[in-house]
């Protein structure tokens, strides 16, 4: 229906002017979709060590993220695009900016066995600032606290 005939008719009219309740509701129902709250979960996974691997890593944790109706932030995606992780004076920036990132966001995912000094900070972070903090094992099984 062309935006002159849905000025003339109305929604959930045809393009006859007749109603037309079904297509009318599932086109509602889609906007209502696109409208769920999806939280911000910012993504805690090594980099250092293996970056193009942890890297790839923390891309399928992100699609996971997402496939669960998150919207998931991993810094360690974003930062190194423009931050060098072996010049201390970066690295300290980037450190800062990843304690602004985690302030923003709903929760914060722990995945992994290893966890290494960064993420042992934005754990420190993520508890002083009361975050929700959720522990999964690589293959994105969540688990409890102890058996981290």
């Amino acid at each position: 229906m062309d935006e002159q005939t849905k000025a003339r008719y109305g929604p959930g009219k045809n393009g006859e002017g007749y109603p037309d309740p079904t297509a009318f509701e599932a086109l509602r129902n889609i906007n209502k979709e696109d409208k769920v709250f999806r939280p911000l979960v910012y993504i805690c996974s090594p980099y250092a060590g293996d970056p193009e691997g942890n890297s790839k890593k923390a891309r399928h944790y992100s699609r996971v993220a997402v496939n669960r109706n998150y919207i998931p932030f991993a810094p360690h995606l974003l930062l190194p695009q423009y931050l060098a992780d072996d010049e201390p004076k970066e690295r300290e920036l980037a450190m800062f900016m990843n304690r602004v990132f985690l302030g923003k966001c709903n929760e914060i995912w722990i995945i992994g066995d290893k966890i290494t000094e960064g993420m042992k900070e934005e754990i420190t972070v993520a508890k002083r600032h009361r975050k929700v903090i959720r522990y999964f094992t690589e293959d994105m099984e969540e688990r409890s606290h102890e058996e981290s």
